[in-house]
């Protein structure tokens, strides 16, 4: 797939990384000198000075030719705007990132007159996620596949009586369960039956939903059975604003606390079921006159990684059942565990995560990146048209980088083994190291070896 991407800052990077790993021809573009050389010493990728809103540019770099444009520059009206250039002008299919609340209002008549076959919103995409985690059940790391009849956690292994010292292949009581990944001293590992299981390992389980709660249950793991009413949001951003207006709409008690006098005048005026409190995070003392030590979870969205982490950290030692994070620095995916806070989400990967889905289309149900890319997890959905299709799992000869790790087939939740096949219409989790994502590509190829 030839591919175009306008705006080489953190997303436009991190997109270029992901999909230069794939079967695919990427430019890059960029009016910013130093953007474009970071791309160029770092990533197989052309490199194009230029501003993506000139025709004259788009035209230069013969954008009928693409397949797929995608806009991810810092301003919303000039991502709109190259979108639609770009598809007027005989681009197959072009994206924009559009994140102001008041355009996401306006979303599905944007996209119709302009054009654009897909708008990415980063910030209500992960409001989206914080949400779908506040909700869960679980007070550590989960993702749900096949409608939650299948489920990931990542479990600490000094927290599973009778994992530390033992191969993958020794473990008891393992049915209906497998250990896809784990993390060991800042780095991912997809194991084998020989792997053994070391102190501080992080395992990231899939199985049956009722299989992991017994697992959690038998290790006294928290599972929580109370809903979550009160919630403290620190900063004002265009996440925090997105999470208060859903968390309202749903019932939920929100406080946001945001220092910038002119943000809590626009929040005030724009969340009517929300309570806005002007004062500064970082100040402990101020939090807890705020009762954070009351609150069932405490979200940290202020523009500062350190802050947010700092913050929900303290709200997790004064009590808080949940804690998360948002994070927009790789380097901190590595000591997330480490610290103790629940969840860091980044919204970089959330929104590399969506634009990837979109271009599988409707085979990749979910995407997800684990520590900074690291790895990724995907929900596919098998179709007659994919080579995959009426194979054994033995027959694919997937690398070692890469392992299928549970199957939805009708009713039915499988851990696979060499010998199954995968049939129409099954919804199966793949696990994939960042090393191997050119190989996943082929399982979204057609029989006919055209890719998708």
């Amino acid at each position: 797939m030839k591919i175009m991407i306008v705006g080489a800052g953190k997303v436009g990077y991190k997109l270029a990384e992901v999909l230069s790993n794939t079967e695919n021809s990427i430019t890059i573009v960029d009016n910013n000198v130093q953007a474009l050389e970071r791309v160029n010493e770092n990533l197989d990728v052309l490199v194009y000075k230029a501003n993506g809103v000139q025709v004259d540019a788009l035209k230069n770099l013969n954008v009928e030719s693409y397949d797929l444009a995608i806009a991810v520059t810092d301003s919303d009206e000039t991502n709109i705007i190259v979108s639609s250039l770009s598809k007027k002008l005989g681009c197959n299919k072009v994206i924009a990132r559009v994140r102001d609340p008041e355009y996401a209002q306006q979303r599905d008549f944007i996209k119709s007159v302009m054009e654009i076959d897909y708008i990415i919103n980063p910030e209500l995409a992960t409001a989206k996620e914080i949400i779908r985690y506040l909700l869960s059940s679980y007070s550590f790391y989960t993702e749900n596949f096949a409608d939650g009849r299948i489920v990931m956690v990542d479990f600490n292994a000094n927290d599973l009586g009778g994992f530390i010292g033992k191969k993958l292949k020794d473990l008891k009581n393992m049915d209906d369960l497998l250990i896809a990944a784990i993390y060991r001293n800042g780095s991912m590992i997809i194991p084998h039956g020989e792997s053994m299981i070391i102190e501080d390992d992080v395992l990231y389980m899939i199985g049956k939903k009722e299989k992991i709660n017994q697992l959690a249950k038998n290790n006294k793991l928290s599972i929580q059975e109370k809903y979550v009413r009160k919630v403290m949001i620190l900063g004002g951003s265009k996440i925090g604003y997105y999470l208060a207006e859903k968390l309202s709409a749903m019932g939920i008690f929100v406080k946001i606390i945001e220092q910038d006098e002119e943000r809590c005048e626009y929040l005030s005026d724009n969340l009517n079921s929300t309570l806005v409190v002007c004062g500064d995070c970082s100040d402990i003392n101020f939090l807890e006159e705020e009762d954070i030590s009351m609150m069932d979870a405490v979200i940290g969205v202020t523009g500062f990684d350190e802050e947010n982490l700092l913050l929900t950290l303290m709200a997790k030692q004064l009590g808080v059942r949940k804690v998360i994070a948002k994070v927009s620095k790789p380097s901190y995916a590595k000591i997330i565990e480490k610290l103790g806070v629940d969840v860091a989400l980044n919204p970089v990967d959330i929104t590399a995560s969506e634009i990837l889905k979109f271009i599988r289309g409707g085979r990749a149900a979910s995407v997800s990146f684990l520590l900074g890319g690291q790895a990724e997890v995907t929900e596919v959905i098998a179709d007659e048209s994919m080579g995959i299709v009426g194979k054994k799992i033995a027959e694919m000869r997937l690398p070692k980088g890469i392992i299928i790790g549970a199957i939805a087939h009708k009713d039915k939740v499988i851990i696979p083994k060499g010998d199954m096949v995968i049939h129409t219409g099954d919804r199966f989790v793949v696990f994939c190291h960042s090393s191997e994502m050119h190989v996943l590509e082929t399982i979204f190829k057609v029989k006919k070896g055209g890719s998708i």
